[in-house]
């Protein structure tokens, strides 16, 4: 008798690419792009597209829709010895038309296929150039094929594939016009290929209108997305950009794209939050194609925050470590509420969509629960004491940042534990906290500040090293007297100032211990790591003639702080910290209101005596040059 327990079958593996009968170079491509397997909508749209039938697609953004047309593309369409134009891709937007073009020139690369991106706002003669040496496949918006439609610079006969991405879109945006003008000048014998996140009236008129019997393909729409992200709502019957920051400052998202219906209101909005020290910049129409793509850039690489957009600029942004979709303006329409919320909680990630309700939303707001069952949580504006409890949260992590960097003394943590226990620990915790912090309103801004400023990594390259591989700062010996583990602070200084000092190593023989306040040979600047040391503090004389004030643009792509500034005067100037005054922060505005933004800041300090500053040359102008304003590299 068999007593073992049945085996339960093996789940089976995901089908790959070798199933759809690719060519070698295809493979190879999709191998390089780091693709394994095929998604539902690539499974479904080849068969058909490779028989040359007409599709309509409804599938949600993110599903991988551009290789589920570009597959068929380069496997069957093209043909390599022909130099002539013979697919046409639409799309809405011109940074979506780069995406696709992207896309496409990596899956054709093995096969010699050449794909063109067409769009408004870049050069004409250059397109026209591209076009006229061989381009075979096109991806455009629609207003700038027409032009080159109209001019002749586009021949479309020998187009044998029409693909429309994001057609819901694109009639949305009001390139119906265009469109049917495209539609009439393209061959009658075409193929079409027509995706869209949701199916209205609209697309299936033009379905039933412009395509051949048509096969609908339905996987699932932006809706499907919408519903596996959480919704919540704040209704604001005040001043919505005030609710906006209440919000941010509690929900404190890592990254996120906030809609505004408007484009003055993009403007406002991303210049508000950048004043509280956001990382942010706006996106719309108005803005040049050079400072787009810079944005867009910083964007996907999440060095960028928050992106407040229109619809039509943001469409076709596909960024995968989204977290948050705000509405700041409730869109008008329940479709372009699913196109917003549709772009956060992809590939099993958790996605929020947050929106603020004005009273004249409310309509809308009911026809969108009717329409895709959506339900939002309604939630209160965030009440005082919830910012009270934010500012406390940045304080602790102020704290956290300046003291966990190197391990505690054995002696230290037996005290602090000794402390807890006292009957009147909170009270002695709190003056340590108020001995270390000093003033509150200014501590709790700078801690406020460092979470707004903070940017949350996507990835490392592939290609770097990690970034610290140096050993951590050594333990000293638990009988170490505490003249060895803590430097001797001045009399009358508090032990409050935050700085950034290069990282601390061991003697070889890796038993000594080495001071936290002692220097070792020199190092990189880029080295350098938050400490808590004392400074002392001063404040510049009035009208002093003695004192030179010195404004210092400090980047963090420099890695250059204030301390090492500090470091300079006192090596090169010799110029003692007790002759330094207070080194302050405060944003620094960039012209062009591009990421720069984030990243500078001003340094301030007050130095004495001006010769050991400037020279010796210097000594008799003194009394004329009393500041003075330079930038200081990390070179």
């Amino acid at each position: 008798m068999n007593l073992d327990p049945q085996t339960p079958p093996a789940p089976t593996p995901p089908p790959t690419f070798e199933v759809m009968n690719l060519s070698k170079e295809t493979l190879e491509a999709l191998a390089s792009m780091g693709y394994t397997h095929p998604t539902p909508v690539q499974r479904e749209v080849f068969e058909p597209a490779v028989r040359g039938k007409d599709i309509v697609v409804q599938a949600r953004t993110g599903t991988g829709k551009t290789a589920a047309f570009g597959l068929p593309i380069v496997e069957t369409v093209v043909r390599r010895n022909l130099a002539k134009v013979q697919v046409l891709a639409l799309c809405p937007t011109r940074e979506l038309a780069l995406q696709v073009t992207a896309e496409l020139e990596r899956l054709g690369r093995p096969r010699g296929i050449r794909p063109v991106a067409i769009y408004g706002g870049a050069p004409m003669n250059r397109q026209v150039e591209q076009l006229s040496t061989g381009a075979q496949v096109v991806v455009g918006t629609p207003g700038r094929v027409l032009d080159h439609l109209n001019r002749k610079t586009l021949d479309p006969e020998s187009i044998r594939m029409l693909v429309l991405d994001e057609a819901d879109e694109m009639l949305s945006m009001g390139f119906e016009r265009e469109l049917s003008s495209i539609l009439e000048r393209l061959p009658k014998g075409r193929q079409t290929l027509l995706f869209s996140a949701t199916i209205p009236p609209d697309i299936e008129r033009i379905a039933r209108d412009r395509l051949k019997e048509p096969e609908f393909i339905t996987l699932s729409g932006d809706h499907i997305g919408a519903l596996e992200v959480l919704h919540f709502i704040y209704l604001a019957r005040g001043d919505k950009l005030e609710a906006l920051l209440r919000v941010l400052e509690v929900e404190n998202p890592e990254s996120a794209i906030i809609f505004c219906n408007t484009k003055a209101e993009t403007e406002r909005v991303a210049e508000a939050l950048e004043r509280q020290g956001f990382g942010a910049a706006w996106l719309n129409g108005d803005l040049p194609q050079g400072e787009r793509e810079v944005v867009m850039q910083a964007t996907r690489a999440g060095k960028l925050r928050y992106l407040v957009a229109t619809d039509v600029a943001a469409r076709g942004i596909d960024i995968s470590h989204l977290t948050h979709v705000i509405n700041f303006d409730f869109p008008e329409s329940a479709e372009r509420y699913v196109h917003r919320t549709g772009r956060t909680g992809r590939a099993g990630r958790t996605g929020t969509a947050v929106s603020i309700i004005a009273p004249q939303d409310i309509g809308h707001l009911y026809l969108l629960r009717l329409t895709y069952k959506i339900r939002p949580i309604e939630k209160q504006l965030p009440t005082a004491g919830e910012l009270k409890t934010r500012e406390e949260a940045d304080l602790v992590q102020l704290l956290a940042d300046a003291f966990l960097v190197t391990p505690a003394h054995p002696d230290d943590v037996a005290l602090a534990r000794r402390l807890l226990s006292h009957e009147a620990a909170d009270q002695i915790i709190a003056g340590l906290v108020r001995d270390h912090l000093g003033a509150r309103p200014e501590a709790a801004e700078q801690a406020a500040a460092a979470r707004r400023s903070k940017v949350v990594p996507i990835a490392a390259p592939r290609d770097t090293a990690p970034r610290d591989a140096a050993p951590r700062d050594a333990v000293p010996p638990a009988g170490a007297p505490r003249a060895e583990r803590e430097p001797h602070h001045a009399e009358g200084s508090r032990r409050g100032r935050l700085r950034r000092e290069r990282p601390l190593k061991p003697e070889a023989s890796g038993e000594a211990w080495v001071e936290r306040g002692a220097r070792s040979e020199p190092e990189d600047l880029l080295d350098i790591k938050w400490t808590a040391e004392a400074a002392p503090i001063h404040h510049a004389p009035a009208h002093d003639p003695t004192f030179a004030e010195i404004f210092v643009n400090l980047g963090r792509r420099d890695g250059v702080s204030a301390s090492d500034f500090q470091r300079v005067l006192s090596e090169v100037a010799a110029i003692s910290r007790a002759e330094t005054g207070k080194i302050r922060y405060g944003n620094v505005k960039s012209e062009r209101r591009l990421i720069e933004r984030q990243s500078r800041r001003r340094c301030r300090a007050w130095a004495r005596p001006l010769s050991k500053l400037y020279g010796q040359e210097s000594r008799e102008r003194r009394h004329r040059h009393t500041s003075s304003e330079c930038r200081m590299g990390a070179s």
